[in-house]
């Protein structure tokens, strides 16, 4: 029994501890339930209180804009009736200025329907003065009339006729008046012009020894034989397309046999190739990588060639102060040609006898053979820039410093401006003198023969011109008139107009005489 006590106590205990566990849960759970009941409590009633706050704040905030609304309508209606009133009184000004406009209109309108009147009234006193006119020039028309019909009765011609002769009559005097005055004012002018041009010129050229002949850039390789071509063209073309490209011109092989052309508008890339293709043949290693050395070398003795030529040209003409780039500019003169003449050596005799000519005038020696020698210097870069080369020239010489003297020289040269300085006068005579003396430049043979059939036509285009014939090379035309269709007077006035018509319709270098001839013959017969 005891023992049976025994066993079954540790089973009772742990029943009872199991029991009080759950107890104790229970009664941990209720009290947690009791104490979250209570915070919630406590939260509902702060909840209500914030929310009491807040509903009070915004009773607060609510009047308080209400408050505000109202002063800010009450201001913008004050606002608006003062604009109102305001408007109200510029209509009542504007009311008021209508009315005196009217007032003003009115008058106006009166004043008008009087002047009117006025008007009407003078109207019908003009136009009976106009009628008492009209009926004096009736009653003057019918004595004139009458006269000129006595008079032609008695002089036996038509009103017309008499007319004619007298026009006839005073033109062919006025004409041998006129052409007598012309005549002994040419002459004179021509003895002591021609006489002191000559003096001055012939001075000038005595001392001026250059040469009268002028190089062309050369356009053209010699080669050696044809077989040169294929290996300057190069496998597939790589040689002559490495030459193009490091020259910047044009390599024509054509049929032309041992010779090969080279095409390039810039001169002294022209020459460059030439040199290159010259070296390439006689050194006979033609490949894209000797090509662009050669080229190299070629271009610095160029650049050398053309500093040398600008320091010669500056040397030949005495002028040693010029700023090293227009040295540089005018030694590329050297490879640029005007028909056919070359540009540095007409810049070298322009300047010295400019030089020449201002010593035998008195002008300033120095700025006439600076201007001389620079004249056409913006030839030198005219296919680089864009302008004539008048406007490159007088722009390079202002940015290299040369004086508004000179300038002038380059500007006027060509009459784009009217001549202010004497000395701007002789580098246009100089320059006209070296590019029209013979053998200095040198046109096709094409515009040669269109400029002798121009000038007959010009010729033969005038009432009374028999025959023409254009000779000295077109630097004189010779005109045979009829002599029973043009007089003497008109023969000289007819020459005038020619010269005129030439100056007006052609383009030539230098000066073109003009000579009308009128020839009378009269026959006999001896029986």
């Amino acid at each position: 029994m005891k023992l049976m006590l025994l066993d079954v106590t540790p089973a009772i205990v742990s029943v009872i501890a199991i029991v009080l566990f759950i107890v104790g849960c229970v009664a941990g759970f209720v009290a947690y339930k009791i104490y979250s009941n209570k915070k919630l409590q406590k939260n509902k009633s702060n909840a209500i209180k914030i929310i009491e706050d807040a509903y009070a704040e915004a009773k607060t905030i609510k009047k308080e804009a209400i408050i505000e609304s109202k002063e800010q309508s009450q201001k913008l209606k004050d606002e608006v009736e003062q604009e109102v009133k305001e408007r109200r009184n510029e209509v009542v000004k504007l009311e008021e200025r209508l009315n005196q406009r009217e007032e003003y209109i009115e008058k106006k309108e009166q004043a008008v329907d009087k002047k009117s009147d006025q008007l009407d009234e003078e109207k019908k006193q003009v136009q009976e003065i106009r009628e008492q006119v009209e009926k004096i020039k009736e009653e003057q028309e019918q004595t004139r009339a009458q006269i000129l019909e006595e008079l032609e009765k008695t002089a036996k011609l038509s009103k017309q006729e008499a007319k004619d002769m007298l026009i006839a009559s005073m033109r062919n005097d006025a004409q041998k008046e006129a052409a007598g005055i012309v005549k002994k004012i040419e002459d004179e002018a021509k003895e002591e012009g021609e006489n002191k041009a000559r003096w001055i010129i012939g001075q000038a050229l005595q001392r001026c020894a250059t040469e009268t002949t002028s190089e062309m850039t050369v356009s053209t390789v010699a080669l050696p034989n044809d077989e040169m071509k294929g290996r300057i063209i190069g496998r597939e073309g790589r040689n002559i397309r490495a030459i193009e490209a490091a020259t910047g011109v044009e390599l024509i092989v054509d049929d032309t046999p041992e010779s090969i052309t080279i095409s390039g508008f810039d001169p002294i890339r022209r020459e460059v190739a030439r040199l290159s293709l010259e070296k390439l043949i006689s050194d006979g290693r033609i490949h894209p990588t000797r090509v662009e050395e050669i080229v190299e070398k070629m271009q610095r003795e160029v650049d050398k060639t053309i500093k040398q030529a600008g320091e010669e040209a500056c040397n030949e003409t005495g002028i040693f102060n010029l700023n090293p780039e227009l040295v540089k500019t005018l030694g590329r003169l050297k490879y640029r040609t005007s028909y056919g003449q070359n540009v540095l050596k007409h810049s070298i005799e322009t300047s010295i006898i400019a030089g020449l000519l201002a010593s035998e005038m008195g002008a300033n020696v120095k700025i006439a053979k600076r201007g001389g020698l620079l004249h056409d210097i913006g030839k030198a870069l005219d296919h680089e820039l864009e302008g004539t080369h008048v406007q490159i020239g007088v722009e390079l010489a202002r940015r290299c410093g040369e004086s508004e003297a000179v300038v002038h020289c380059i500007e006027a040269h060509h009459f784009n401006v009217e001549f202010k300085t004497i000395e701007a006068v002789i580098v246009q005579v100089a320059d006209a003198i070296s590019s029209s003396r013979p053998g200095a430049r040198r046109d096709s043979f094409e515009n040669y023969i269109k400029r002798l059939q121009q000038l007959e036509e010009i010729a033969n285009g005038f009432k009374g011109v028999e025959k023409s014939y254009a000779v000295q090379a077109g630097r004189e035309v010779r005109i045979i008139v009829k002599p029973d269709q043009i007089s003497d007077s008109e023969a000289m006035f007819m020459a005038k107009e020619i010269a005129q018509k030439i100056e007006n319709e052609m383009q030539y270098p230098g000066q073109i005489k003009v000579n009308v001839i009128r020839e009378s013959r009269f026959t006999e017969t001896a029986k």
